[in-house]
């Protein structure tokens, strides 16, 4: 069945992996928390020193204590997002599946763009 695609829904800007999830500290004791369609909070990381388009991904805002950063959109993927992060969109991102393979949670999510 085909969805229909209305005005109010967002565009689906990009399809990708969470990059770095091996990195970030007790996601295994986090991930069960993640639940398929929820909403991830993008931030731009304008001094990064290994990309100058990061961008992070979270699960909420920064300023929520509930916050688990995740890791970053793939660099080389990222430019577009950053340009309107940085423009002051509304990017945000959803969670579309997650499996853990050997040590690395695989976080597939979509990014996409708000009116």
């Amino acid at each position: 069945m085909m969805k229909i695609v209305t005005d109010s829904d967002p565009l689906v800007l990009l399809e990708c992996l969470v990059a770095g999830t091996s990195h970030r500290p007790n996601l295994e004791k986090y991930e069960p928390k993640l639940k398929i369609g929820q909403s991830l909070h993008l931030t731009r990381e304008p001094d990064s020193k290994y990309d100058d388009w990061a961008v992070q991904v979270h699960t909420a805002p920064a300023t929520d204590p509930a916050n688990v950063w995740l890791g970053y959109l793939p660099e080389g993927r990222n430019e577009t997002v950053a340009r309107l992060l940085d423009a002051g969109k509304n990017v945000s991102a959803r969670l579309n599946h997650k499996s853990w393979e050997t040590d690395w949670l695989h976080l597939d999510i979509e990014v996409l763009l708000h009116e």
